[in-house]
């Protein structure tokens, strides 16, 4: 505590809380002139100085506990998802799948006819001019211009390019509402309703490999008459990214329970796989060290996009030659 004047009027500092507290022994000096408003004004302002601290005070601990309750609500998502999926997830011998691709750069044309299966699969707008200028046109799967070496000597080729469903995505652990996950096994997946637009997961994603819809979807007559029925057309405002085609895996197993048989990793197959005519295209499950895509990972050709970051994609290429 320390003292301190105003106007020839003494009064007390609490130097911890800053508020003024009057001196009662020298604010009444004289009865003929103030008759006491000073001191009852220095209360009040001393009354409502506490009042905002204290305000401010209450506002910071219902911050932080929003703040707490927010991330116990994500956690809670998580463990939810995890339990809903974990069911489905076994393969042969219990052992997890783990969905992967691997592609095969001596074999890719670059025909682009993967670009437009994933496009008509998954119900994507055609896109025009001037969405091309502004590099808004949503395409799931896009030929990636690469060129190496120096003039004259150089050599161009197209890199297809897609989510990598990596196994440590860095667009999950900034999205605040859980719109976008990993599953058990290893999909990074995207729940559109959930998604509020913050672009949090865009700026978060090294492969510049997710998209948000700035406009409202439009397509020209007849194409909405041959949407995929399987896959939600995407609204203004969310984000959007390859799926590996998840619905054809939920259709997959649907279809051998159906049949009275157990479900393959065979089974499924992303509509960019079966599409491709030079089959550069390899898809399954990296955790069985029998698929062909498995040993197709472990092929001395193979390389991953950005290693260094750590984000062990699922996306394996294969080098020419």
């Amino acid at each position: 505590m320390m003292e301190q004047k105003n106007n020839g009027v003494a009064f007390e500092v609490d130097e911890l809380l800053f508020v003024s507290k009057p001196n009662r022994s020298s604010c009444c000096v004289s009865q003929t002139q103030t008759q006491g408003c000073e001191c009852s004004q220095f209360a009040e302002n001393a009354k409502s100085q506490s009042g905002w601290l204290r305000r401010k005070v209450l506002g910071l601990l219902g911050a932080l506990t929003a703040a707490f309750g927010t991330l116990m609500s994500k956690r809670k998502l998580a463990a939810e998802q995890s339990e809903k999926t974990s069911q489905h997830g076994e393969g042969e011998n219990g052992r997890k799948h783990r969905w992967g691709m691997v592609i095969d750069l001596d074999k890719c044309t670059g025909c682009g006819a993967c670009v437009v299966a994933c496009s008509v699969e998954n119900n994507m707008m055609l896109g025009n001019a001037q969405l091309a200028e502004q590099s808004r046109v949503i395409r799931w799967m896009h030929l990636l211009p690469m060129v190496e070496g120096e003039y004259p000597n150089i050599k161009a080729r197209l890199l297809p390019m897609l989510c990598q469903h990596c196994d440590d995505p860095p667009c999950i652990y900034v999205c605040p509402v859980s719109a976008t996950y990993k599953n058990p096994e290893g999909l990074v997946a995207q729940i559109y309703p959930r998604c509020i637009g913050c672009r949090f997961c865009v700026n978060n994603c090294p492969y510049t490999i997710k998209y948000f819809n700035w406009s409202e979807p439009d397509f020209p007559q007849p194409i909405p008459k041959g949407f995929n029925p399987d896959v939600a057309v995407r609204y203004k405002g969310i984000v959007e990214k390859c799926t590996f085609c998840h619905h054809r895996l939920q259709i997959a197993r649907e279809k051998a329970k159906a049949e009275g048989r157990e479900f393959k990793a065979e089974d499924y197959v992303p509509a960019c796989v079966e599409a491709c005519p030079a089959k550069a295209i390899y898809f399954g499950d990296l955790n069985d060290p029998e698929s062909e895509v498995s040993k197709l990972a472990h092929s001395r050709r193979a390389f991953r996009l950005l290693e260094e970051l750590g984000t062990d994609p699922k996306v394996i290429y294969l080098s020419e030659g």
